[in-house]
């Protein structure tokens, strides 16, 4: 009889051991408050493009009644030639309190065996295209990492039954995106032909700026093929500009000389080269007879309405002209 007492007393003990360590995290969790400040780190891959990967960065802090959200995007270089890699920023705000923005669920609270399990849902799935989310938040003297992936079936099917903290992240997203406008997925044209006049823009030395250049927000894209620190530095160098120079033009130069503009889809085609050519000026100082002896047809337009814009002296009247054009695009050679 005693000895069963006392094997009583050691299963009641060590049960309640068990229970007090399992409900310890919730407790020490409940009593956690709703962070007021965060950062959101999202990586969008689609299976059109170029581009194929969107990162976005959020920055969400809190001042008085409002909460401000910063967002900056970096896109991977389609053309290290024509399309390096970019950058963009927004910024935007939303009014009230962090409780109302994360809404019931304060993400400190959320356990790690849910978000398991959420990114276990779809292990073996077809999955074209979505969003690695990563949630970098401070709870209590712990930082927190929470991760959610967001498929495309919970982009594009109402009827997709998505887990609990993932539609969470989604709705989240959709207020912070609301707050700053579109975002990279929405704003990108596929396939988009660069202009000739783009301008290379350079961002300003921030805290901020100098935190994604050293890396300090990689930890929110681990999984993803880049680094946005390597992305950012990246798109600080402006892209080369293509030059259009006039070789020669025997055996008079011309009064007036217009110079033709790079064709857009062959700077996407990378075709540069010489273009040689010969004219007769006609009785106003004008071209006529433009006939091409060598170059690339798809340069050959923009050549034909230069010139035809070109104008010569009087003592060139009747005689014949020859003429080299030479594109270069200034590649860079790696």
């Amino acid at each position: 009889m005693r000895y069963s007492v006392k094997v009583c007393a050691v299963l009641i003990f060590c049960s309640v051991l068990f229970l007090c360590a399992q409900a310890s995290p919730q407790k020490y969790a409940a009593n956690l408050t709703v962070p007021v400040q965060f950062a959101i780190g999202r990586h969008t891959y689609i299976d059109v493009g170029p581009p194929n990967d969107f990162y976005e960065l959020f920055l969400v802090r809190t001042s008085s009644d409002d909460i401000s959200v910063h967002r900056f995007t970096l896109i991977p270089p389609r053309d290290k030639c024509i399309a390096p890699a970019k950058f963009e920023s927004a910024f935007g705000s939303i009014h009230g309190t962090p409780s109302e923005l994360l809404g019931s669920t304060n993400p400190c609270t959320i356990p790690e065996k849910d978000l398991r399990r959420e990114l276990k849902r779809c292990k073996n799935c077809l999955v074209f295209s979505g969003s690695n989310v990563v949630m970098q938040v401070q709870c209590g003297t712990q930082t927190r990492l929470i991760r959610s992936d967001i498929l495309d079936r919970d982009m594009f099917d109402p009827t997709t039954k998505t887990p609990e903290h993932t539609s969470w992240t989604i709705a989240l997203l959709r207020r912070l995106d609301s707050a700053v406008g579109p975002g990279a997925i929405d704003t990108q044209r596929i396939f988009s032909i660069p202009e000739t006049d783009d301008q290379h823009v350079a961002v300003p030395r921030s805290e901020t700026m100098q935190d994604l250049s050293a890396g300090k927000y990689d930890v929110l894209f681990q999984n993803a093929p880049d680094k946005p620190s390597d992305l950012f530095r990246a798109s600080q160098v402006p892209a080369p500009l293509p030059k259009i120079s006039l070789v020669s033009g025997v055996p008079f130069p011309s009064e007036t000389f217009v110079q033709p503009v790079y064709p857009p889809l062959a700077r996407m085609a990378h075709i540069e080269g010489m273009l040689s050519f010969k004219f007769t000026v006609d009785a106003e100082g004008g071209t006529t007879n433009l006939i091409f002896e060598s170059g690339h047809p798809l340069l050959r337009g923009v050549v034909t309405e230069a010139v035809n814009h070109w104008k010569f002296p009087t003592a060139s009247v009747g005689n014949e002209i020859k003429a080299t054009i030479e594109f270069a695009l200034n590649c860079p050679k790696s």
